[in-house]
């Protein structure tokens, strides 16, 4: 007998998983407590618990988002409690044989085990399968406008990135002139730039929607050539907004919304990866601007950028930590191919070269040296008022970086779960199509819930950005929907056998894109510990004084 999708029993499940995830935050907070400070040298102390429990609190975030999505129809109630009873099995099995670590008891979430267990049952993911080639992952509950968003990125990935995405994958070519002018013809380097320096943002929360919407059908394109195009010129607009002079906005922000500037980013240095409060190159004042010194690594896009954001220590004393940091915008040629090399004048270089990667090729990501490379005055973002907030300028733009990397995981997915299951309506193996069998529509059932709750979430996270809000939730989103685009990709692979391993089947890029994605923008251990299980603490301390 098919089992119907009880909401209600979905909530009471969310509400006791929360109340455990809570109390443990509660518990790392005592355990991490300085003074009524969090201690990160404590929290450090529980990085297995800060981690486990990072990760379930942003699979409780996402249950709450999907519970609201699942009251929107038939369709969506079986998605939502599909991913809610898997995403509590998750949760359970972290806490599992950890409970003193947790600080809870054997057996916390046994309550919840009668609704889990019906709404992972192969009969219950079965009646998800047997909507999805009909429905595929679900409607999305965008609006009119929105729609309109979708489908013009949609098209354009079909008719100018698809096209050519395997050739420049498997030949590492840079990405193709006529692509970014496309992009640029259609709007795309403009989400961000408000309408007055030219781009199309209103300064609302639909301005962030806009742009997961856009980075998702980018990247349902191509990972490289898609949606990671647009998300450079997002980081540096935003932190030109943020904390530019108004000339510097008049100067820079127009011409990065019509393409004519393309931006690549310099944060990570050889030794100083997530730990940014490190970096080491140097911005010496001399008369009438800076000399940068030194290098810095994972420069995406350097080679073709013409200019760069780049953050550089400005106070000498090490001690003085983010705080001595500053950003700078930095001109430069476009380079075509794997290296550069430029001189000035007064004899400063630049050198770069692009560094060899497993996937995500198209944008090249380089190492590059400076020697007294002089960058003017007039180009440190707000000038003298902008010595020190390098790291808080950088953040700006980070933030909503993590928001769109789960967005470019969600497009990924979404191209991953529709080639595997083409592939497997397709293919006859022991007489009958491979979807046909039970097992692989078990994950393809899977993959559709993951990849809808991974959408909605987003679409959550966007309009509490919109309102000032949402950086906590902008990191887990980021951290969950990107180890879950390594698993949908992977067994999007496997559902095309040994043609999966085959470079002539996109799902073979997908499943080498995806590996990235836990790592950029916040490498996934880092923006666990060093940001949600931190904050979790913080929020637990404050719940604790105002008690």
């Amino acid at each position: 007998m098919t089992v119907a999708p009880d909401l209600t029993a979905a909530r009471a499940a969310v509400d006791l998983t929360a109340g455990v995830v809570e109390a443990a935050c509660d518990h790392l907070a005592r355990l991490s407590d300085d003074g009524g400070r969090v201690s990160v040298a404590l929290l450090d102390r529980h990085q297995v618990l800060a981690y486990d429990l990072a990760h379930a609190a942003s699979a409780v975030a996402g249950c709450r988002v999907m519970l609201d999505y699942g009251s929107r129809g038939d369709y969506e109630a079986l998605l939502a409690t599909g991913y809610i009873a898997d995403a509590i099995f998750d949760v359970n099995s972290r806490v599992a044989t950890r409970e003193a670590e947790w600080g809870t008891t054997p057996g916390c979430l046994d309550a919840a085990m009668p609704f889990v267990a019906a709404h992972r049952s192969p009969e219950f993911l079965d009646a998800i399968a047997d909507r999805i080639e009909r429905d595929g992952t679900g409607p999305s509950h965008l609006s009119a406008d929105f729609d309109l968003v979708r489908e013009t990125f949609r098209r354009f990935a079909e008719d100018k990135i698809r096209p050519v995405a395997e050739h420049v994958h498997r030949q590492n070519l840079d990405i193709p002139e006529d692509v970014i002018a496309g992009l640029a013809e259609i709007g795309g380097f403009g989400l961000s730039v408000p309408e007055e320096y030219g781009g199309f943002a209103g300064g609302d929360e639909n301005d962030y929607l806009g742009m997961v919407v856009a980075t998702e059908e980018l990247s349902w394109g191509s990972l490289g050539m898609g949606g990671s195009l647009i998300t450079r010129p997002e980081i540096i607009t935003r932190a030109i907004v943020k904390g530019g002079t108004e000339e510097q906005k008049q100067r820079w922000l127009p011409r990065i919304a019509t393409g004519e500037l393309m931006a690549g980013i310099m944060a990570t240095e050889p030794d100083y990866g997530s730990d940014v409060a490190g970096v080491k190159v140097a911005a010496t004042p001399v008369e009438g601007g800076y000399l940068i010194n030194g290098v810095k690594t994972w420069c995406t896009f350097a080679g073709r950028a013409n200019v760069v954001m780049l953050l550089a220590r400005t106070d000498p004393d090490r001690t003085a930590g983010h705080r001595g940091l500053s950003v700078f915008v930095v001109d430069k040629e476009p380079a075509p191919g794997h290296s550069f090399a430029f001189t000035q004048e007064g004899g400063g270089t630049m050198e770069g070269r692009a560094i060899d990667t497993l996937g995500y090729r198209g944008m090249h990501s380089y190492e590059v040296a400076f020697a007294d490379w002089f960058v003017p005055a007039e180009n440190l973002i707000g000038e003298d008022g902008g010595l020190g907030k390098g790291f808080y300028l950088q953040m700006e733009g980070f933030e909503n970086g993590r928001l769109q990397t789960a967005a470019r995981a969600v497009g990924l997915m979404q191209a991953a779960f529709e080639a595997g299951l083409a592939y497997a309506q397709d293919r006859v193996v022991f007489g009958k199509p491979v979807f046909d069998y039970q097992l692989n529509r078990t994950k393809l059932a899977r993959m559709a819930f993951l990849i809808q709750a991974g959408r909605q979430f987003g679409y959550h996270v966007a309009d509490l950005m919109g309102r000032g809000e949402g950086a906590l939730e902008a990191s887990m989103v980021k951290a969950y929907v990107c180890r879950v685009a390594e698993w949908v990709t992977r067994e999007a692979m496997q559902l095309h056998g040994g043609m999966g391993y085959a470079e002539e089947y996109a799902v073979s890029r997908y499943f080498v894109d995806a590996r990235v994605l836990s790592i950029f923008e916040g490498a996934d251990e880092t923006l666990c510990l060093r940001v949600i299980a931190r904050r979790l603490a913080e929020d637990a301390l404050k719940r604790a004084a105002d008690a």
